[in-house]
């Protein structure tokens, strides 16, 4: 029931209204009355009704006076103004506050509730707005996240110009104009060396949402593989890093706090502009690449890497190597699940590892390169490709020294062929992720009809995290989930609206929507016009052609 409160200086009036009014009878509340704005103003902070029917004239303060202050605070309140003046600039004034409703004295019981009818038609017709907008913006929330990584992407990239940027960000409610700016990426993942543990990982990641939410200081994206990047702002230097140090702080402060939770990050230094925000990236990725390297959770920054890199081995020929074995699980991690875009920064800080003696010694950069060779030569024949696939590091004893001379060379040539090798496991990945879109779009489009279906059902059924396979469906598909759905829905409920005389709430649910309000409002938002609408201009259409 929606609740009216009444405000009227005439005992008399207010006792007619409020008593021979069938209030319960028409589901409406009477909740409170007062004699004068004054009195009526804290009662109606503390109520909130939905209907405020107020006189003009009363002392103290009078009902034009009450309406601005009200329809300020509370601007969904309905009012009903009433008075016994016809003068026109008070209807004139009342219409620019934005009062519903303006009636003139005497008015019966009868035409009062006939006036009351048709505001809380207003009223329900508004709330029900409300409700299908909040339900298209949780239902196109994934189509945001997709469109932000997108804009991210276009941001450390250049692709497109500043103002393009800036607007392409306020369409998503992203203000990203700063003075100073800073690049985090991290990663959060399960700790699979805890037996038994239980799963806090979709836990965490909404405690991580919350941490996140309405931040106008940090914008949180995320990308590929459940990894994320935040764009500290502010507006120096000093407030981004102290902004960026509390919120690192909270993410640790949470993460620390599971067990079977294994985290990695890594922090670009700050910049001025937007468009230097690729360096802050790229220093970020430099840093967050040792997450293949060290088996430890941390945050680290861009210039720490130096003072946390494993201290030099020192030269003395092939003992070295020993150490450096250690860490070939490392190499075969990065290869199995890196990304091409780390390549580089893996090979350098993986290489600076060997310390720097070891950088120009000839015998240990023969065997760093034979190494890796053997390593991608393996995974090569793991993928079913063979050895072969693989440029080996010589064919003489010439060529060998021409190609690992020097450290700049050996490093080229593991980059070489990692590229070599990444791309092979790539070209299995794509052949393998066709196939779960294909059995992805097969699920969706025998299932669309079922109101149920979501991003999380569809994903269990292909077997990949959410989050992953909205990414991937997205990538290959060039639609979030969402879109592809809608779209699928939308296109059937044409077809049923062309050559059916089905009923709007028939082919709602047909469609998928137990709402046919909802139905209607998702139609019009998209096809730009409302489903009886379609109907008429293809009937009138058909009777044109025929």
């Amino acid at each position: 029931m929606l609740k009216v409160f009444l405000v009227e200086d005439e005992i008399v009036v207010r006792e007619g209204i409020k008593n021979n009014v069938s209030w319960a009878e028409n589901d409406f509340v009477f909740c409170g009355e007062a004699s004068d704005g004054e009195l009526a103003y804290p009662m109606i902070q503390k109520i909130r009704p939905d209907i405020v029917i107020t006189d003009i004239r009363m002392p103290f303060m009078d009902g034009l006076q009450l309406s601005r202050l009200l329809k300020k605070e509370m601007p969904w309140i309905k009012i009903i103004i009433l008075s016994g003046y016809e003068e026109f600039e008070y209807a004139q004034e009342a219409i620019e506050i934005g009062i519903t409703q303006y009636l003139l004295k005497p008015i019966s019981g009868l035409e009062l509730m006939k006036c009351m009818r048709n505001v809380r038609s207003i009223i329900l017709k508004e709330q029900e707005e409300k409700l299908n907008l909040a339900r298209y913006k949780k239902e196109m929330k994934e189509y945001e996240e997709d469109e932000k990584r997108r804009l991210f992407h276009d941001i450390i990239n250049h692709k497109e110009s500043l103002v393009n940027i800036l607007e392409r960000g306020k369409e998503l409610n992203l203000e990203l104009s700063a003075m100073t700016y800073n690049i985090v990426l991290f990663k959060v993942s399960e700790n699979r060396k805890v037996d038994g543990a239980p799963n806090h990982l979709s836990e965490v990641m909404q405690k991580l949402d919350t941490i996140f939410e309405e931040q106008e200081q940090v914008i949180r994206f995320n990308l590929l593989f459940d990894e994320m990047a935040l764009l500290i702002k502010g507006n120096s230097v000093e407030e981004v890093k102290k902004i960026r140090d509390h919120y690192i702080h909270k993410i640790k402060e949470l993460l620390e706090s599971y067990e079977d939770i294994r985290y990695f990050g890594g922090i670009g230094n700050p910049v001025n502009r937007l468009g230097e925000l690729k360096r802050s990236f790229q220093e970020a990725s430099r840093a967050f690449a040792y997450r293949y390297i060290w088996d430890i959770n941390k945050i680290i920054e861009y210039h720490q890497i130096a003072l946390e890199q494993i201290s030099s081995i020192p030269s003395s020929g092939l003992n070295a190597i020993n150490v450096v074995q250690l860490d070939r699980r490392k190499v075969e991690t990065f290869l199995k699940s890196g990304s091409k875009e780390d390549i580089h920064y893996f090979v350098e800080e993986y290489l600076n590892c060997i310390g720097k003696d070891n950088q120009n010694s000839i015998l240990f950069l023969q065997y760093i390169a034979m190494d890796m060779y053997y390593i991608t030569a393996g995974f090569s024949e793991e993928l079913g490709f063979g050895a072969e696939a693989i440029a080996t590091p010589f064919q003489s004893d010439s060529q060998l020294g021409m190609q690992v001379a020097t450290f700049a060379l050996t490093k080229k040539y593991i980059v070489k062929i990692f590229y070599q090798v990444m791309g092979l496991r790539d070209e299995i990945a794509t052949k393998q992720y066709s196939d779960i879109i294909h059995k992805a779009k097969k699920y969706i489009n025998e299932n669309f009809t079922k109101e149920d279906i979501s991003l999380n059902q569809v994903a269990s059924e292909v077997y990949l995290s959410p989050s992953h396979f909205s990414a991937v469906f997205s990538q290959k598909t060039g639609h979030t989930f969402i879109k592809y759905l809608t779209d699928l829905r939308m296109n059937k409920a044409k077809e049923l609206l062309k050559i059916t005389d089905m009923k709007t709430s028939e082919i709602a649910y047909t469609v998928g929507y137990k709402d046919p309000h909802y139905f209607s409002y998702l139609f019009k938002k998209t096809q730009h016009c409302t489903p009886s609408q379609y109907r008429s201009s293809n009937q009138w259409r058909e009777v044109r052609e025929g």
